[in-house]
């Protein structure tokens, strides 16, 4: 005749069915929530560059075409700025800082000064790159409880916008 599992013992319990391992979630909980919650900070730190790398592209894009419908380096400069800062602004980036720009030129396909680019001749090929850089706060995720996160991250782009070849410049 069997007896079924009326007198079977488990391992990891007690007569009686009471467990023995009463404590171990907490354990468990203990050891995972520092790993999850680092897990959370990553990905918000994934984020924010990712949507910050984003609008600084953004804005390199408005910032070159502003300055392609200048006559004149200075008012391209001054026109790329002021559309990058509006992008920027409209996107809600927060950088560190302002972002710096640099601007340079190109004509007949070789690289030049952003200037010299506005004073090819007519008819010969000239554009205008504008690079935007802006470093992206972390200052609103409190990374400073995870050693060696960084404060904010340089992100950048460059774009290129041709200069009209028969329209008069300067």
């Amino acid at each position: 005749m069997s007896r079924g599992f009326a007198g079977r013992r488990f391992p990891g319990r007690r007569r009686g069915g009471r467990d023995t391992e009463r404590g171990s979630v907490s354990v468990e909980v203990a050891v995972l929530a520092p790993a999850f919650i680092a897990l959370m900070v990553l990905a918000g730190v994934a984020g924010r560059t990712a949507v910050g790398a984003e609008a600084i592209q953004a804005a390199a894009h408005d910032a070159a075409r502003a300055a392609s419908i200048s006559r004149d380096a200075g008012t391209g400069r001054d026109a790329a700025v002021a559309a990058a800062g509006r992008q920027l602004d409209w996107q809600g980036l927060d950088c560190v800082g302002p972002p710096s720009f640099r601007f340079t030129g190109s004509v007949g396909g070789r690289a030049t000064s952003f200037g010299a680019a506005y004073q090819a001749a007519p008819g010969e090929p000239a554009a205008v790159s504008v690079q935007v850089s802006c470093t992206v706060s972390f200052a609103d995720i409190h990374l400073s409880s995870l050693p060696g996160m960084p404060a904010g991250r340089l992100v950048s782009a460059r774009f290129t916008s041709p200069l009209d070849s028969y329209r008069s410049r300067e």
